[in-house]
């Protein structure tokens, strides 16, 4: 992947006070990218994505950091593409929450927003990367 300026990491302990500083680094980069249209889904999704790898850890008694990537897929700038990645073992996987259920519904949001999207894994019990791609939205 190749770098762009406006491309930003972010590595922080896996706990839920950073799933707010992970949506604001994302926000700030669209606000300087010329693509603001992106800005409420990518949002969304990046504190869907990071939200499951910070649950992921603290099930799996897991410290090592979450790792954000925020940055632009092509030369051209038009698709971003968020990776989130982990260490704890075990992969996301779809669930089927009830109405009454406060969560489950994380990789279900990524799936039907993301104009792309996948998991990544490092190795068995060496974590994984969930990333999802957008492109630019169609003007109506």
């Amino acid at each position: 992947m190749e770098d762009h300026p406006h491309d930003v990491y972010l590595v922080f302990p896996p706990h839920p006070a950073w799933v707010r500083t992970a949506r604001e680094t994302v926000r700030t980069l669209l606000a300087t990218s010329g693509h603001p249209e992106l800005t409420d889904t990518a949002v969304l999704l990046t504190s869907e994505a990071v939200t499951n790898a910070v649950n992921a850890c603290a099930a799996k008694d897991c410290a090592a950091p979450v790792t954000l990537f925020a940055g632009w897929a092509d030369p051209a700038g038009t698709c971003l593409r968020i990776l989130v990645q982990d260490q704890a073992p075990g992969l996301p996987a779809r669930q089927s929450p009830s109405d009454e259920d406060e969560t489950g519904r994380g990789i279900q949001l990524i799936s039907y927003g993301a104009d792309a999207w996948g998991v990544c894994t490092h190795g068995p019990g060496r974590g994984k990367a969930t990333w999802f791609e957008l492109g630019p939205m169609e003007e109506a």
